[in-house]
């Protein structure tokens, strides 16, 4: 009587190698339907099909086989796709860190493709609205999100008098962690909840806008600081970022608009 598929048979059908088969045996991560007392072949069954390219998947997205194992042994369904889905995540957050490393070392391999526009302003003073608080750089674009999420509950389309803002302390990037303050014009500003009002002090700034994502955002910062210490001293104080136009505004990454504003104090008298 026939015991199952043999190996070489069930390599075929699920087109993992006889090699492969025998280590994920070995894993404890798919075990022959039966092994032969006497000879030691393995035979598997046809239901065991499905798990096999399940498991040759997982190991295609590099689960480890700890991971590969809770989730072939959870029983309730629902934690099989947590597991999976926890280990996307984490995939598709590295993916985004290497399309921002890619994107930044293609600007920065061209840099003859660009010719950065820099405009020295004058800003004067302003009354806002604003969310502050003390920041790491790795949760600053959660709370960034909340923050903002915020002042536009608060504060609907007519209210609003211009684009939203960002200030940024130094130490958020030279530390790793700082004081960060979005902040929106509107009509008549007045607090609520953690939302203050802020007075922004008048300030002479170089601005450049950045286009696109803010993956390579950093390029821009980079160039404009290039500028600056060739036309003007850097004062030592926040930058601030205008989003013109971002993902509030439209979900196409090309139209986005970042202006940053770097604080000089003029070499040149104003024109």
């Amino acid at each position: 009587m026939r015991q199952g598929l043999t190996i070489g048979e069930f390599a075929t059908l699920t087109h993992l190698s006889v090699r492969t088969l025998r280590r994920y045996h070995e894993a404890g991560l798919l075990e022959p339907a039966t092994v032969d007392p006497f000879t030691g072949y393995r035979y598997y069954s046809t239901e065991q099909i499905p798990s096999a390219q399940v498991i040759h998947r997982l190991r295609e997205l590099d689960v480890p086989l700890a991971e590969v194992r809770s989730i072939l042994t959870a029983e309730d369904p629902q934690r099989r796709a947590d597991l999976i889905t926890g280990h996307l995540r984490r995939l598709e957050d590295e993916l985004d860190r290497t399309r921002a490393a890619v994107v930044s070392l293609r600007r920065l391999l061209h840099p003859d493709r660009e010719d950065l526009q820099v405009e020295l302003r004058s800003v004067p003073a302003r009354t806002v609205v604003a969310v502050r608080g003390h920041v790491t750089l790795e949760d600053s674009t959660t709370w960034y999100d909340g923050a903002m999420g915020e002042l536009d509950a608060a504060f609907g389309p007519a209210e609003r008098t211009g684009p939203p803002g960002g200030r940024y302390a130094n130490e958020l990037f030279t530390a790793g962690e700082g004081t960060m303050t979005v902040y929106r014009p509107v009509r008549e500003p007045h607090a609520r909840g953690r939302i203050e009002v802020v007075e922004l002090p008048p300030v002479d700034v170089a601005v450049a806008v950045h286009s696109g994502r803010h993956d390579d955002i950093d390029v821009t910062y980079g160039r404009l600081g290039a500028w600056v210490v060739g036309h003007a001293l850097a004062v030592d104080g926040p930058v601030d970022e205008t989003y013109l136009v971002g993902p509030r505004d439209t979900p196409t990454t090309a139209d986005w608009r970042t202006e940053i504003g770097w604080p000089v104090f003029r070499l040149t008298p104003q024109r």
